[in-house]
């Protein structure tokens, strides 16, 4: 990746990364972690944190948490370096994980809407905790469907 060696992204590269942050914020991922998502997307191989905290502008520390939250929802993969403490981390290639953490959460939600079915005092309440529950049980096969065929794709293609 061009200017990645001497630690300064291009405008256009901020401009990417900081894009990638506009998505993912709503979605509950501090700014620090949706920025390196999308700087680890535009970098070719696996990077210290401090490399990652130089080329960002930010503690390592912050790089090491973000990075760890980022591993945790599988956005990306951590890796040792044989005969050191040092860690390097990469973008996941892990896609079917995070649906499959995705549909775990709403198969939960799905089971605690129909659970709230049950102690609802309306009619009306009742209806609209099963259509939700509907809903997630539908999102959720889709899901499930979807994660399938990118396995067979990939299975397809090794």
């Amino acid at each position: 990746m061009p200017n990645m060696s001497n630690n300064e992204l291009t405008d256009q590269q901020l401009r990417f990364i900081d894009d990638v942050a506009r998505l993912f914020v709503p979605w509950g991922v501090p700014q620090t972690a949706a920025r390196i998502y999308g700087y680890l997307i535009l970098i070719e191989e696996p990077v210290s944190l401090d490399r990652i905290a130089a080329d960002m502008k930010i503690s390592k520390s912050s790089a090491s948490v973000a990075a760890r939250l980022l591993e945790q929802y599988t956005l990306a993969r951590r890796q040792t370096v044989r005969g050191s403490r040092r860690i390097l981390y990469e973008l996941s290639d892990a896609y079917a994980e995070m649906l499959a953490g995705q549909n775990r959460m709403l198969h939960d939600l799905t089971d605690l809407l129909r659970r709230g079915k049950q102690l609802a005092t309306s009619e009306a309440t009742r209806n609209r905790l099963e259509e939700m529950a509907e809903f997630y049980t539908l999102t959720r096969e889709a899901m499930a469907t979807v994660r399938e065929r990118w396995r067979q794709r990939q299975d397809g293609s090794q």
